[in-house]
Order: structure tokens, then sequence, then C-alpha cells
């Protein structure tokens, strides 16, 4: 029956040993194995307790010094079963074996508690560091780097012995939870101090920069018209020396956003952070403190934050200065900035996968949404012509960044900003469209019931002509938004025009989308010219009035890059127009004066035939002074040539006539040379008089 009992107790021993069981196991084997020789002593056949009265044998929960004493007794006991006499072999061998585990269990257990109290050492120690740091307030990085680096590897090893703790006291209690505990409060209290330090080091080391070429100038003035005529641009070439300039505006580089001698310490940080576990909290700390640096460089830029509804109510003087802003920092943002924000990112954060990805559109989301919500709000308003440049400006601009916005946006997490920055270019070029077909528009539908005073230039047509002239400076963007409103355009629709490959071919280049159009606009302007000229009751000044604007719209074209858009054949065509209304000029205001001086014959006149004529071609010479002298002719050397021409004209007639009839000098109010100086203030827009005449 013993032995029977001793086979069932080693059975169980080894079982519950091989299902590894902890400490309480082996304090109910030695409380029952010693009731076992207790009662041996008693009764010839002691009762065995079953599997699960050991197991569920209660104790207190126990220290490591009963722990290792139970392991003592347990093994002892073994050994005690090892040595009856009246055991079978087989019997023997597997206690002997449990002995062999038991022993190798002791050893265990002595070799953790020396490891245990080598980690509470160096965790007393770790926890004297932290403290320091939290009493003095300093910053790892404000230490010598020496210093700096000590004291992350003194975080690193916070980290490296709460993972040994987590394994020790996986299945133990007392002590080893108790340093588990301390190291974990321990490493966070580390890891908050590490957010303090991401934060200041962004803070206390971000570089901000202006290259000198990207810094913005406020000038330039658009072509405006407005309906008092008061002020318009007549040489807007700021307009062009801005575009010109724009070479040295669009190279790309990067630039160093944190001072790059903290950039290792800063890696370090992160590192650490990130195998700790605490992912998480350093991205919200690098994404704040970037997102800060973001919002305080857009602000020394000058840009203020509008909203949709606040673009849409802003007067254009406004806006077109706010619009002129933004085309400026959308090439620093796309071309400079960002790039050098996702290099930081990339950088720090480069090895965590799609984790630096995630950073940078956090801290540049917001900025990108505003830039399209800016110009999605641009799109919405009026369609008046002076926003033109802006938009195309806006369209070139957006179009040569799209490939920067794309490498920026490349992964999947910007795709939708992305997709919305092409639609707005889209957008820009529909719009500039149908703003260029209003200007078209507004030039013929602009009337006056008035003459406009003197015959000169009416503003209109310095409005339109300076417009135009300005707008060739578009010329390759106009020729791919219009090629499909050009006979041109229609007959090969995937043309494309490029003003420096054309310049040279003088017949390509006039019939581009953008000459086709521009010829247009100059078409309609001179018929609005020619409607206008039938306000004026004298012919005369009609003549003067279409001389006038023909001429300058002539000009315009001659001394600009307009002339590669409307060619030299075009140019004689409108030179034969305005000498076509010189003629006129001419005809209807000297003809009739001419004709009372001219003689059929040659022959001397009758005194009072000669007198009469003397007195009547006065009389038309001082109307024609009195009313011309009011007219303004501004191009110098038309209103000389005019002059000439007259001359050629009357004064030949005026000496000959006077000539045959040198007799009666008495008759002769004014002379040839007279007459000849009195031509010269003829166009000058200042009226006089010759009724007081000086005699000789």
């Amino acid at each position: 029956m013993l032995t029977n009992w001793i086979h069932i107790l080693i059975g169980k021993v080894i079982l519950v040993f091989v299902k590894d069981l902890s400490f309480r196991f082996f304090e109910s084997l030695a409380k029952y194995i010693f009731i076992f020789f207790t009662q041996k002593n008693n009764s010839s056949s002691p009762s065995m307790p079953t599997l699960s009265e050991m197991e569920n044998c209660k104790s207190a929960t126990p220290t490591q010094e009963g722990k290792h004493h139970v392991m003592a007794a347990a093994l002892h006991l073994t050994k005690a079963l090892v040595g009856i006499d009246y055991l079978t072999d087989d019997l023997k061998k597997i206690l002997s074996d449990l002995d062999s585990h038991l022993s190798a269990m002791v050893v265990i257990t002595e070799s953790k508690e020396g490891e245990f109290l080598e980690l509470e050492q160096r965790l007393k120690q770790a926890e004297k560091k932290v403290a320091s740091w939290t009493l003095n307030q300093l910053m790892v990085s404000d230490c010598c780097p020496i210093e700096a680096s000590q004291n992350l590897e003194v975080i690193g090893e916070i980290h490296a012995m709460t993972e040994s703790l987590r394994g020790l006291a996986a299945d133990e209690y007392g002590k080893p939870m108790e340093l588990l505990q301390r190291a974990e409060s321990l490493l966070q209290t580390a890891m908050s101090k590490l957010e303090e330090e991401v934060d200041y080091i962004l803070h206390q080391h971000k570089q901000y920069f202006e290259p000198e070429d990207m810094s913005f100038r406020s000038c330039g003035s658009d072509v405006m018209y407005d309906e008092s005529f008061v002020s318009v641009e007549e040489d807007p070439q700021e307009e062009a020396l801005r575009r010109n300039s724009s070479g040295s505006e669009s190279e790309d580089y990067l630039v160093d956003l944190v001072r790059p001698h903290v950039m290792p310490h800063l890696k370090s940080v992160t590192n650490i952070m990130f195998a700790s576990n605490y992912a998480e909290e350093f991205c919200q700390a690098f994404i704040k403190a970037r997102k800060e640096a973001l919002d305080t460089y857009w602000v020394s830029l000058g840009m203020e934050t509008f909203s949709i509804e606040d673009v849409l109510k802003m007067e254009w003087k406004s806006l077109h200065y706010e619009i002129k802003r933004w085309s400026w920092i959308m090439k620093i943002i796309i071309r400079v900035y960002l790039p050098s924000e996702k290099r930081l990112c990339d950088q720090i954060l480069g090895e965590f996968g799609y984790v630096s990805s995630h950073c940078f559109m956090e801290i540049s989301k917001a900025l990108l949404m505003y830039l399209l919500n800016f110009g999605e709000a641009v799109v919405m308003g009026d369609y008046k012509p002076e926003k033109l440049f802006r938009l195309l400006d806006m369209y070139e601009v957006l179009g040569d960044l799209l490939f920067d916005i794309d490498h920026l946006l490349l992964a999947e997490l910007g795709s939708d900003i992305r997709i919305e920055f092409h639609d707005l270019l889209e957008k820009l070029g529909d719009f500039s469209r149908v703003t260029f077909s209003e200007f078209r528009h507004a030039i013929a539908c602009s009337t006056s019931t008035t003459p406009y005073k003197g015959g000169g230039i009416h503003p209109l047509t310095k409005y339109v002509m300076n417009y135009i002239k300005a707008l060739v400076e578009f010329g390759d963007t106009l020729n791919v938004l219009l090629k499909d409103q050009s006979s041109a355009s229609s007959e090969d629709p995937n043309s494309v025009f490029e003003l420096e490959n054309m310049q040279e071919d003088s017949s390509t280049l006039t019939s581009c989308p953008t000459a086709y159009n521009l010829q247009s606009i100059a078409s309609t302007l001179e018929s609005n010219l020619n409607n206008r000229s039938k306000l004026y009751n004298n012919g005369a000044l009609q003549n003067m009035f279409l001389m006038n604007n023909i001429n300058y719209i002539v000009q315009k074209v001659k001394t600009s890059k307009l002339r590669l858009f409307f060619g030299d054949v075009w140019i004689r065509e409108h030179m034969a127009k305005v000498q076509q209304q010189a003629t006129g000029y001419e005809r209807t205001s000297w003809s009739s004066a001419v004709s009372l001086i001219r003689s059929q014959d040659g022959h001397t006149l009758p005194k009072e035939i000669f007198k009469e004529k003397c007195r009547r071609f006065s009389v038309a010479f001082e109307e024609v002074y009195r009313n011309q002298t009011a007219w303004y002719i501004p191009d110098p050397q038309l209103r000389e040539d005019l002059q000439i021409s007259i001359s050629q004209k009357v004064i030949q007639a005026y000496r000959s006539f006077t000539g045959r009839n040198s007799n009666d000098e008495k008759h002769i109010k004014y002379t040839a040379d007279e007459l000849e100086n009195f031509l010269l203030h003829l166009f000058e827009g200042s009226p006089r008089s010759l009724s007081n005449p000086r005699r000789r």
C-alpha cells in the first residue's frame, strides 16, 4: 500500500512539475509530504491528497526569502524519498531526475535574486539622475556633447531595465514587481522630459530664411481702366521686369530649418522614444513645434489668412496685392520651405516608414489648404478684365509648381490635396478664358454720348493697347488657353506655340492663337473708335480723332513685342489708314481756304477781287487757327509731319497768291512767314486767337 501511494505521489509531482506550476505547488507539496510522514507512524494506509487539493492549497503571498526556503524544503524531501529502500529502480530513477530539476531551479532562483539586487542599484542611480534634471530644470541639449550623450545613455538604460524586469517579473511577486513599477514610472518621467526636449530643440534652434532674389516687391501696376479716365498706365514695364526676373525665383533649393549641429542629438532622442514605445508622444511634440514654426514664418512673410468670404468681398486694389503676394509665396513655400520641411521629416523619421509622411502632412496640410482655398476664392469672383493679368500669373505659377507639388505629395496621404491643386489649375485656365472674352466684349460695348475733347487719344485706346501690350508677356500661356478660339488652332488642334521658337518665323507667330485674338481685339477697338468719331460734328475733327488713335495703336505695335503678333503687313496697312485720315483732315480743313487764293490762270487779280480774297482767306485761316490750336496731336512727330504737310499746301499757295499781287501789300493781313509760324501753334491743345494780330 505504501509503495502504491509513493508511486501515485511521485507521478503527481512529476506531472505538476512538467506543467511548470508555481511556488504555491511546492509549498503544498512540502506540507502534504510532512503530513504523510506524520501519518505513516500512526496508520498503515494514510490518505493521499488529490492534485486539485494540492493546487488549491492557499498560502500567504510569498516573500523572496520564503520562496527560497520552500524550494529548499522540496529539494530536501525529494532527496529523502530517493533514499527509501523498498522503492523500485524506476521510481528511484524518476526521483533522481526530479532531484536534478529542483536543484537547477534553486540555482536559477538564487541567480534571479542577485540580478534583482543589481537592477535595483542601477535603478536607484537612474532615479537620482532624472531627479537632478527635474530639480535643475536642465535640458539635455544644453549640456556639453559628452554629458548630453551620457544623459541619453541613462534614459536608454532605464528602458533596458524596464524590459528586463518585465521578463523577470512575469510570474513573480514582491520585489520584482515593485522594481518593475518603479522602472516604468521612471521611464514615463524620462519620456516626458524628452518630449520637452524635442519641443525645446525645435523652438530654440529653428532657422528662417528669405533669399534676396525672393524678396517681395509690390511694384508694377496693372493696366487699369476706369470710367473717369483720370489715370491710365502709359508704360507698364514693371510687370515685364518682374516676370523677366522670375527665372531666379524659380530655382528650387533646400535650406536647414533646424540648426545642423543639433540634428544628431535630435535623432538620438527620436530613436530612444520610438524604441520605448513613445512614438505617438514624439510625433505630437514634433508636429506641434514644426506647425508653430511654419505659422510664425507665414506671418513673417506678411500673408494674412483670409476666408473665402473675405476674398470675395475684397476690393480689387487689395485683392490685386494679395494675389501677387500669393504667387510669390507659392514659389517660396512649394519650392523651398516645404521641400526643406519634408527633408527634415525624412532625416528624423525616415527609417520609421509612413511616420515621416504622416508628420509632414500634418505639419503642412493647413497651409496647403489655405493656398488652395485662396485660389478657389479668386476664381469665384466676377470676370473683370483687370483680373486677367493676375489670373494668368497664378495659372503660370501653379503650372510651373505642379511637378513640385506632385513630388511633395507623392504619398497616398496627400493625394486629395494633390488632385485639388490640379483642379485649381484647370479652373484658373477656364476663368482666364472667360475673362479674356469679357474683355473683348467690354471694348465692343463701351459707348459714350459726348465726343472726346480735342480729338486726342481716347483713354480707351490707351487702356486697350497697354493691356494687350502687357498680355504678350503671357503669350505662351495664352496660346494654350486660346487654342480653340482661333481659326489657326482649329486647323491643327494639337499644335503648340512657343514664342522663343517662333520669333524668327513671323508668319507662324502672326497666325498663332494669341496673335489671332490680339488682332481681333485691335479690330474691335477700331470699330469702337469709328463709332466714337461720329460724335464729332466737325468732319476734320473726326479725321483728327481717328488719325491720332490709329497712330497710337500702330506705334504701340511697332515699339513692343506686339509687332511679333501683328506683323509688318498689318503695320503697313494701318500706317496707310493714318495717312488716309491725315489727308482727309487736310482736305476738310484747308481745301476751301486754299481754293480762295488759288488762281486758275496765274494772272494778277483786280484790286477789289484781291482785297476780298485776302479778307476771306484771313477769316478762314483765323477760324481754323482758333479751333485747331485747341485740337491735340500727342505724337510730336505726327504733329510736325502734319504741320509740314499743311505748310507745303497752304503757305506755298499763299506765297504764290501774294507774289502775283505784290503791288497791293496793304491788303495783305498776314505775311507767309507769319502764317507759317502760326501753323506751329496748331494741335497743341491750347486754344488761341488771331483777332488782333501784330502788324509789321
